[in-house]
């Protein structure tokens, strides 16, 4: 199912033997488009600090009751590494944060997250079952061999927040700008850019995909997407009040005459497993 950007923000994190405080922002990967960290604001019992929680330790969210349960500790949270959440996240500070809680890399291997397509399967200790043994030892090798290979990346984080308002830039002029994302509640990819088009045209709000993104300028705040303005005006009504079907996908990429996400997934979820 698809959460809204909007919705998930100022939902309660609840660590193991407390609350740690609210949702306030999102780092996402600007090369995958799948959110990397959810920014927590912890209130007065931290002094205001605003932390990194991974969706790794996100499991099973309580929608109904706005509240993603996460498998660590507030004492743990209380003693993580020190992260200014104003500034770009390095890769060391992402290794530094990662390896305290004993996370894999997520950028080490064939996956979403690491070896496979979930974050929760990133969690120590997590059962992948007897008949992975072997393709477990050799993801591991082929890991460790890309996070060397990754070590020193330029970070490429991003703030959901700050995406909000860039313009859409269509292949024959201007079209809108961001109002927010839906992301995949499972994966945590972002799976649309909600885009506005009332400031072009008496228009609507539609949805684009990331893979239809051909650019981001991130100085000039714009996003360049490979369909016309005829072709999105056309498309699919995005009413925000009536969720999102698969149907109600499957029609929004018939329309741009693309493939599906979820194709793409279920292919890389077969290699995966052959390896």
């Amino acid at each position: 199912m698809l959460r809204s950007m909007h919705e998930l923000e100022n939902y309660a994190i609840g660590a193991t033997d407390g609350d740690v405080g609210h949702v306030k922002d999102f780092y996402f990967d600007d090369d995958t488009w799948v959110i990397r960290y959810l920014v927590v604001a912890t209130g007065s019992w931290l002094m205001n600090r605003d932390v990194l929680i991974s969706p790794i330790s996100v499991h099973n969210p309580d929608w109904a009751g706005r509240t993603l349960p996460v498998s660590i500790t507030k004492e743990q949270v209380r003693n993580s590494p020190d992260i200014d959440t104003e500034k770009p996240v390095s890769r060391q500070h992402e290794m530094r944060y990662l390896g305290y809680y004993g996370y894999p890399y997520y950028w080490g291997g064939r996956g979403m997250w690491g070896a496979g397509m979930y974050p929760y399967a990133m969690y120590p200790g997590y059962d992948y079952g007897a008949s992975s043994v072997e393709r477990a030892r050799e993801e591991e090798i082929y890991a460790r061999t890309e996070n060397e290979r990754h070590r020193n990346d330029d970070p490429r984080l991003r703030s959901c927040k700050a995406v909000v308002g860039y313009h859409i830039h269509a292949t024959d002029g201007h079209i809108g700008h961001v109002e927010g994302m839906l992301v995949d509640e499972e994966t945590w990819a972002v799976r649309y850019l909600v885009v506005n088009t009332s400031n072009w045209w008496m228009g609507h709000k539609v949805l684009i995909a990331p893979q239809w993104v051909t650019a981001v300028d991130w100085s000039g705040q714009s996003v360049s997407v490979d369909l016309s303005r005829g072709l999105i005006q056309d498309g699919p009504v995005y009413d925000p009040d009536a969720g999102t079907s698969r149907q109600q996908e499957l029609s929004l990429y018939q329309h741009f005459g693309r493939t599906g996400y979820w194709a793409d997934d279920a292919r890389r979820e077969t290699e995966i497993s052959r390896v």
